[in-house]
């Protein structure tokens, strides 16, 4: 579980709440109505703009970022190095049999690249085209958040444009009580832009950032096995590769690992 994503919304809402009801009443911060343009318009207009297979992994992606795959750096490298000692020790063809053991989709389309005996520029291009695609499919599934916690705001205005021109129509100028109503219709034409930036900023945004995150981790782990690949073909001693690799890391990662690394869990199939 992502401790970070759940403990930071607890913490922004349990704050917007206190605030809600240190200024007033709940009750005051509740419009149906404005709740409807909101939700409904960031949901339509997002619709909008994506295809439904590109749509449909937006809950994926949400849920996600509560509990993301474990790409760590440290148990690639580990691994890449382990194999770098097998294909010394007991030649290429004994990576096949790891090959068909590894979990991970990616790294054992590069072992297969080794068993296969292809040269070191045609397995760079393959795996560098396979690390773009990747890329398009998370960048077009990941933008949907970034336009989400756009529009949001902006169905925010229009709700409130529409509080603000259902008010002014109701004003009576031969009528002197009709001014006392002015502040009752403002607020709840101004609920609509809190409902907007309550859903961009503390439901949306986070989401996408979180998302980015375990995308640009996955593909660290990737740019370690498609180096790793190229060192074991080109016959490199395993020291050589492990050093290579860990230069890839993090300086603060780096220091950690020469301390004897941190630990580290199972594998996560790349996409």
């Amino acid at each position: 579980m992502n401790l970070s994503v759940l403990i930071g919304l607890l913490i922004a809402i349990g704050f917007i709440i206190f605030g809600m009801v240190s200024g007033g009443k709940i009750g005051d911060f509740i419009d149906i109505p404005s709740l409807a343009i909101v939700v409904g318009g960031t949901i339509g207009c997002t619709m909008a703009n994506y295809p439904f297979s590109t749509l449909k992994n937006f809950f994926r992606l949400y849920g996600l970022s509560f509990k993301p795959p474990k790409f760590n750096p440290e148990d690639y490298i580990e691994k890449m190095v382990g194999y770098c000692k097998t294909a010394r020790q007991k030649g290429i063809l004994a990576l096949e049999e790891e090959a068909n053991a590894c979990t991970d989709n990616f790294m054992k389309q590069a072992l297969m690249l080794i068993v296969d005996a292809n040269d070191s520029d045609k397995v760079k291009s393959m795996l560098d085209d396979s690390i773009d695609f990747m890329c398009d499919r998370h960048d077009s599934s990941n933008a949907m958040f970034g336009r989400a916690a756009g529009i949001a705001p902006a169905m925010g205005m229009v709700g409130t444009l529409c509080g603000l021109i259902g008010m002014l129509k109701k004003m009576d100028p031969t009528d002197p009580n009709s001014a006392a109503s002015l502040g009752g219709s403002m607020a709840t034409a101004l609920v609509t832009t809190f409902y907007g930036c309550i859903l961009a900023h503390v439901l949306i945004t986070p989401i996408g950032t979180q998302t980015s995150y375990i995308h640009n981790r996955e593909v660290l782990c990737m740019q370690i096995i498609e180096e790793g690949t190229l060192a074991i073909i080109s016959g490199a001693n395993p020291r050589y590769v492990e050093e290579k690799l860990r230069m890839m890391l993090p300086m603060n990662q780096k220091g950690k690992a020469k301390k004897g690394g941190d630990g580290g869990g199972g594998e996560a199939a790349a996409s």
